[in-house]
Formats: C-alpha cells, sequence, structure tokens
C-alpha cells in the first residue's frame, strides 16, 4: 500500500494504480487499418492552418518587439511561460494523464488555471488523446504518430481531421476518473471563458496596469510569443523527442531521451524512459535534472500540497536497461 503521508513515495500498486498501468501499456492487438488497404486521405482544417500562422506571424513580430519591452515584462513573460507550461507537464501530463502523483484541491485548481492559460485544449480533452497516444504509440491510432514525419508529430496534426482510428479509440477509453473529478469538469465548461481571460487578458493586462507597458508589448509578447514557445516546447515531446537521442530503457520504441526538449518543456525530453515507465512522476531517474517539473512536484510535496508520488525503483529501472536498453550509459 501507498504511504499515508503526502510526503511519501511508492514503487507499490492499488487497484486504481494498477488499472492506470494497464491504460497505460502498449496495446500489440492493434492492427492499423492500412493493413487492409491505404490510408485515409487527409482533410486539411484551413481555420487552424490560419490560425497558426496568425499566431507564429504574430510571435515573430513578438521578437523584434523584445528591445522595446522593459525588464519587468520580460520577467512577467518568462513567468507565464512557467505558470503555463507546468499546467501541462504537471497538471494534464503527470497529474490527470498518468495518476503519478496526488494534488490536494488546492493544487489542483492551481494547475487547471495555469492549464487553461496553456491554451493546448481543456484537461479532459489533452488526457483523453494522450492516453491515446500512449496505448497506440506510433500507429494510425495516435493523434501525432510520429512515422508519419517530423512535421506531422510536431504540428501537422493539428492541421487535419484525426485519423478515424485516434477517433474510435479515443471514443473507447475508459475516462470515469476524469468524469468524476470536478476541478476538470468545471474546466472543461467554462473552458473558453477561462482561457480568454487567462491566456490572453491577464498576461497582455497585468504589464500595462502595473508598470505602464504599452498594450502592443504586452499583447505580442508576453500574449503571442509566450504561446507560441509553450506550444512548440510541447510539440517538440512529440516530435523531436521521438526522434534524435539515445534509447537507454528500451530499444524498441521510437521515443528518445533529449536534453534538449527536457530543458525546453521543463522536464519532459526524457522520454524514452517516460515511454518505459509512465507511471513515474518525474519521468526520469535523475529526479530535478533538467527536470523544473520534478523540483515543483517535489516543492509541493514538502509544502503538503501534493503525494503519493510514484516511481520506478533502483532494480526495476537497472532489470530492464540490462533487457531491453541500446546500451548507451547517459541520457541525452
Amino acid at each position: 500500500m501507498l504511504e499515508s503521508s503526502p510526503h511519501g513515495k511508492s514503487t507499490a500498486t492499488t487497484a486504481e494504480e494498477s488499472r492506470a498501468l494497464a491504460e497505460d501499456a502498449f496495446d500489440d492487438t492493434y492492427a492499423e487499418k492500412t493493413e487492409l488497404g491505404p490510408r485515409p486521405p487527409r482533410t486539411l482544417v484551413w481555420r487552424n492552418i490560419w490560425l497558426m500562422v496568425m499566431l507564429h506571424a504574430g510571435a515573430l513580430y513578438g521578437v523584434f518587439l523584445i528591445p522595446a519591452a522593459c525588464a519587468r515584462t520580460l520577467a512577467w513573460t518568462a513567468t507565464c511561460f512557467f505558470f503555463s507550461a507546468l499546467g501541462v507537464t504537471a497538471g494534464a501530463h503527470r497529474l490527470w494523464s498518468h495518476r503519478s502523483y496526488k494534488a490536494s484541491p488546492a493544487l489542483r485548481v492551481f494547475l487547471a488555471l495555469a492549464n487553461s492559460m496553456a491554451f493546448q485544449n481543456d484537461i479532459y480533452e489533452w488526457v483523453r488523446d494522450h492516453r491515446v497516444h500512449h496505448k497506440y504509440s506510433e500507429t494510425d491510432a495516435d493523434p501525432h504518430n510520429a512515422k508519419r514525419g517530423f512535421f506531422f508529430a510536431h504540428i501537422g496534426w493539428l492541421l487535419v481531421r484525426k485519423h478515424p482510428d485516434v477517433v474510435e479509440k479515443g471514443r473507447k477509453l475508459e475516462l470515469s476518473d476524469l468524469k468524476a473529478d470536478k476541478v476538470v469538469m468545471f474546466q472543461r465548461r467554462h473552458y473558453k471563458l477561462s482561457v480568454l481571460i487567462l491566456c490572453f487578458l491577464v498576461p497582455m493586462l497585468v504589464p500595462w496596469y502595473f508598470w505602464g507597458e504599452s498594450l502592443r508589448v504586452g499583447y505580442f509578447l508576453p500574449v503571442m510569443l509566450r504561446y507560441a514557445i509553450g506550444l512548440n516546447a510541447t510539440w517538440l515531446v512529440n516530435s523531436a523527442a521521438h526522434m534524435w537521442g539515445n534509447r537507454p530503457y528500451d530499444h524498441t520504441i521510437n521515443p528518445r531521451e533529449n536534453r534538449i526538449v527536457a530543458f525546453s518543456a521543463i522536464g519532459e525530453g526524457f522520454h524514452n524512459y517516460h515511454h518505459t515507465f509512465p507511471f513515474d512522476y518525474a519521468t526520469s531517474e535523475f529526479g530535478c535534472r533538467l527536470n523544473l517539473t520534478t523540483a515543483f512536484i517535489d516543492l509541493m510535496c514538502f509544502l503538503r500540497l501534493a503525494g503519493e508520488r510514484r516511481e520506478a525503483s533502483k532494480e526495476m529501472i537497472a532489470t530492464r536497461m540490462q533487457r531491453t536498453g541500446d546500451g548507451s550509459a547517459k541520457t541525452g
């Protein structure tokens, strides 16, 4: 059983954790329909294409405005990036997708607010797609199948209609834990309003109101540039971390250890480890090294706002490396 202390770590499993482990496991019974015929044609989603073009054009303009911004605005932009990133990494990913630790109601609300600032779909939808990604990784049922190329895995999957298998497998997932989570469902009901306030208005208006920054700089740096960087940092986990790096834990799967991605995505780049041990709250065997998300979770446990962190034992890691690793001694 898990330790009752909120500081505790455990490698043991409860019935709930056993179910979570089963949902994380790759489904090797899945057979791609391409074995029976050609892949369905791609249908472009022009609305998403134009929105992404405008976002990145705005972000590029924001880069040229950096010299015009005061130091407080730059610090605020970095703060918004870190806050929103935690909503994805510590929130949607490690807490809600993999249930790798427990969080107090206050922390859950904090992470849900941060997730709305990140604007990467609401928690319910993000978690559903991520669980499908793990269960059917690198197949047509994977929303961002890296075998379809870097561009598709990075951003292209958002610019076309989902493969029918992604939709089908997503509908069949057991998501009762999310439906029973009041924080998740409240955010889902009020997602558009929360995004308007937290992703756009708050980052723009705070520097304008408190230290007289121009609205133009306030919009294009803490909003557009910060948002574009946050999106691409997350997307690199789906693309670069599935293509470049070593595989010390399991050489039979695509995900790699990539230190550049780990840095940009505040700890999410140790991807061969994560896909080998998806239940581990740290997503790495190296603790807080290049892993600000793990440092944040550890801090929350110290403050008794989180607990029951799950992790792979050293023996489990060593055995798996010897059995399926590529023989590389270091990550990255």
